[in-house]
């Protein structure tokens, strides 16, 4: 017969004990993830705030949004037009994906490496997290700052009259080794996949 659990954990030596204790030391830096996303809801609706305001006819929005997308013209833009509308959206959009990608680390990081959350029933439980471990955490990261890269890259495309050509030249190769970094991590996973399957 298999002794419960719970009996199985007293018997832990001192020395294991410790070491399996010291997964708990993690909280404090899940904890600063979260402490960072409060940062990033706070910058989104300034953003949000100063496009709604430039709308409005603001100068002092108008010229705040342009500082802070690096965008810059021949002339002063007088009213918002279609390219820094674009660009602070694709801002807007970068900073969700950014906490997107800091929910999955924060929630997936300490499920898989601290405690169980014990979300099973909930109706508000992720549906990636009911298969999540760290094979799947790890290209679910990937994936996500493959996407984080396409907005930025996107954003420097638009702005491109902007930026140096080597600025441009770097933005894309370091995005394209974002995507076979990915490529290469989704076909390892799978490779053991199939290699576990088979025994």
């Amino acid at each position: 017969m298999t002794p419960a659990p719970d009996a199985q954990l007293t018997r832990l030596s001192p020395l294991a004990s410790l070491i399996f204790a010291s997964r708990w030391l993690q909280l404090p830096l899940y904890l600063g993830l979260i402490l960072a996303q409060l940062v990033y809801v706070y910058h989104f609706w300034v953003e949000l705030v100063h496009l709604i305001e430039a709308a409005w006819g603001s100068q002092a929005a108008l010229g705040q949004l342009t500082a802070s997308i690096g965008y810059k013209a021949d002339a002063v833009p007088q009213a918002l037009n279609e390219t820094i509308i674009m660009l602070v959206v694709l801002a807007l959009i970068d900073v969700v994906m950014i906490s997107n990608l800091l929910i999955m680390v924060i929630i997936g990081g300490y499920e898989t490496f601290v405690s169980r959350l014990r979300l099973e029933g909930h109706p508000d439980q992720p549906e990636w997290l009911s298969h999540v471990n760290a094979s799947v955490l790890k290209v679910k990261l990937a994936t996500a700052i493959i996407g984080i890269s396409s907005i930025h890259l996107l954003k420097t495309f638009i702005n491109a009259a902007n930026y140096d050509l080597k600025v441009l030249m770097w933005q894309t190769l370091i995005h394209v080794a974002f995507l076979a970094s990915a490529l290469a991590i989704a076909m390892t996973d799978r490779l053991l996949a199939a290699g576990h399957a088979g025994r």
